[in-house]
């Protein structure tokens, strides 16, 4: 559930640097494309790797054993 929510408040907060540059906007039409282009930019730096993965897949093998081995077998 943290990570989730992290997700969700990193993406609001990435899309609130984008229109915060421009406070006003002349139509709901260059709003919706202001945000789907911070959208586009913001999907763009998802592709990433997860940082620290390796210690957080280690910890999650010794708390979730049968679910992560099962996981992984996929």
């Amino acid at each position: 559930m943290i990570y989730t929510t992290n997700l969700f408040e990193g993406f609001n907060r990435q899309l609130r640097k984008f229109t915060k540059i421009r406070t006003v906007f002349p139509t709901d039409e260059s709003l919706r494309k202001s945000l789907y282009l911070a959208t586009d930019q913001v999907m763009k730096k998802w592709t990433s790797p997860i940082a620290n993965w390796g210690p957080i897949l280690l910890q999650f093998e010794i708390i979730f054993v049968e679910r992560i081995e099962t996981a992984l077998a996929i």
